[in-house]
């Protein structure tokens, strides 16, 4: 475990910290709203991919599912921007850190049982239709896309409220 814990985790930990830190000080967004718009990103990408494969009902089946699952991310980042557009502040650090500590203590196994799942999913998927063997495929990138991000930038060390901050406003603003 110690082995597992010193060359897997603690690596992925620290850089989902740098990850964190980074989009802080370019975008001088609050650290959570990283998660949902790396998930766009991975639809966005999904989106285009499957255009390219599929046409037709599949096409319009499989932009409908990664419009279903594109809704909570763009959910997040609408309800994150109407109640505060601009407040990471030295309170909000201290809960999101509590939070990120419970989580790297008490979810060890989850993340590692995601990690190892996302890393064999797309080798035991194995559909012999075409056009459910994209499907699966494009279900098994966004899962390992999304899901070890997810649960690693959780886990993570945010940043503090103006770590790497050279100035009031980022090079980007969301909401």
């Amino acid at each position: 475990m110690d082995w597992i814990n010193r060359y897997i985790d603690e690596p992925l930990l620290s850089g989902a910290a740098r990850t964190l830190r980074a989009w802080h000080a370019y975008t001088a967004q609050h650290p959570e709203r990283l998660e949902p718009v790396w998930n766009l990103a991975m639809l966005s990408l999904l989106a285009i991919a499957s255009r390219y494969i599929l046409s037709g009902w599949p096409l319009v089946l499989s932009l409908a599912a990664l419009f279903m699952l594109a809704l909570p991310s763009v959910w997040k980042l609408v309800s994150s921007a109407r109640t505060g557009a601009g407040g990471y502040d030295a309170r909000r650090y201290k809960s999101l850190r509590a939070r990120a500590i419970s989580k790297r203590e008490a979810e060890w196994s989850l993340r590692m049982t995601v990690l190892f799942v996302s890393a064999g999913l797309p080798f035991v998927t194995r559909i012999d239709e075409p056009v459910g063997a994209a499907f699966m495929g494009g279900a098994c990138m966004w899962f390992v896309l999304t899901a070890p991000v997810k649960f690693y930038l959780e886990a993570a060390e945010p940043p503090t409220p103006d770590q790497g901050d050279r100035s009031p406003r980022g090079a980007f603003q969301l909401g």
